[in-house]
């Protein structure tokens, strides 16, 4: 099974992890729908949802740059009938959209916790539920949502309370739609690494020069996500997966290629958050 053709929405992906995953299924020749807010430059961030497009399309597959803002129930109602309009229908959403913010409660402003909850929850929220008429139509279709594993420990509970609640939202409302969903064959997963990613989150967020040399690829997120998109829908849903044991369960054991500093040893890359 291949992406050959098949429709994706994905929230964001101007950048980073996202447009890795729409890369890799754009080389199979697959249709890519980006809503993103993205429209000029940032002054500190590369790349917009025209230049992700474009990127798109010199890889292989087709793009539809659709500006708007996942918090916007217009914009969600508008990009679901421009991408069905476009290429007919709906076969995969990727919840890629979501704001981070480490500070601790005391430190964290509302308007900040609020933009959380509204991109990564509510996004994730409303934007699955309103591809899902079509997603019904698809002959594989999947939701997966770019959020860890519901890991109820102290460490991370109490580790950015805000973010957490926001991140494992959208695990919720992933696992949710999957038990909801699945008589429609509809799969809902979603997928988490266990090593930091070279993104510019982390180069601004986590970390910056040290950590980003400690990071793995935004190719190796891309590649075990396609694994789980062209996996039968009724096989795989319902799960909280990690990259590395994805690409494992595949038969890719050797993740060398995948460090961004070329020769860096496993046990010298940086563990991401929310896993033991």
């Amino acid at each position: 099974m291949t992406l050959a053709g098949k429709t994706i929405l994905m929230s964001g992906g101007s950048r980073g992890i996202g447009l890795a995953i729409a890369l890799r299924a754009a080389a199979d020749g697959a249709n890519v729908a980006m809503l993103a807010k993205t429209d000029t430059p940032h002054p500190k961030l590369e790349g917009t949802v025209h230049t992700a497009a474009d990127a798109i399309r010199a890889a292989g597959g087709k793009a539809l740059a659709i500006v708007g803002d996942v918090r916007n129930d217009d914009d969600i109602t508008g990009a679901v009938l421009k991408t069905q309009g476009e290429f007919g229908g709906i076969d995969i959403v990727i919840n890629n959209a979501s704001v981070i913010d480490l500070s601790r409660s005391a430190d964290l402003a509302a308007k900040k916790y609020d933009l959380m909850q509204d991109v990564n929850v509510r996004g994730t929220f409303m934007l699955s539920r309103a591809a899902v008429p079509l997603l019904k139509d698809a002959p594989n279709p999947h939701i997966l949502s770019l959020s860890p594993p519901l890991n109820i420990t102290p460490k991370w509970l109490g580790a950015h309370t805000g973010y957490t609640l926001a991140k494992y939202g959208m695990t919720m409302a992933t696992l949710g739609l999957a038990a909801e969903f699945a008589d429609a064959g509809i799969a809902a997963n979603t997928l988490w690494p266990r090593t930091t990613i070279a993104t510019a989150a982390v180069q601004n967020l986590l970390g910056g020069d040290r950590v980003m040399a400690a990071s793995r690829t935004a190719d190796i997120y891309a590649d075990a996500a396609y694994e789980v998109l062209t996996t039968p829908s009724r096989e795989r849903t319902g799960q909280t997966l990690i990259v590395e044991d994805v690409l494992a369960d595949a038969g890719v054991t050797d993740l060398s290629k995948y460090a961004a500093v070329p020769g860096t040893p496993d046990d010298r890359l940086f563990p991401d958050i929310f896993l033991d």
